[in-house]
């Protein structure tokens, strides 16, 4: 089940040579994620289960650039559910087109609050992630 946002490019995403610096496309790919695990009442099952989504690895691929007044369409998907983390899959198209201005595959660990450390993907939490998995 995928979920998307639109973001304008401001001013102030832009660095010297007036496109959207590549940091700030992480941060737009952050953004979107909020949303996405907002959107499906996942951030309240975390809480419940004393877990937070930890990002662990991600892989961008910068394909066009962004500018100003731009509005970037960003969909977020879980594409798959490992042991101990998952991966989603993100892409940012030039709302309007089919243009792809990046995409990413990011992995999260979910983390035990208490303990700091990585906990095995199971029970409610995994069948919620699950019930999200692109289809």
């Amino acid at each position: 089940m995928a979920d998307s946002i639109d973001i304008k490019v401001r001013g102030y995403h832009l660095d010297i040579y007036g496109h959207v610096n590549n940091a700030r496309y992480l941060e737009f790919l952050e953004e979107a994620r909020w949303s996405f695990f907002d959107h499906h009442n996942t951030l309240e099952v975390f809480a419940e289960f004393k877990l937070a989504f930890v990002l662990v690895n991600i892989n961008i691929n910068y394909r066009r650039p962004g500018f100003p007044d731009d509005v970037l369409h960003i969909t977020t998907k879980v594409e798959s559910i490992g042991n101990k983390s998952c991966k989603v899959s993100q892409k940012i198209v030039l709302s309007g087109t089919d243009e792809i201005v990046a995409d990413a595959i990011i992995t999260f660990a979910l983390m035990d609050m208490n303990t700091n450390k990585a906990v095995v993907i199971e029970g409610d939490v995994r069948q919620k992630l699950s019930n999200m998995i692109a289809n």
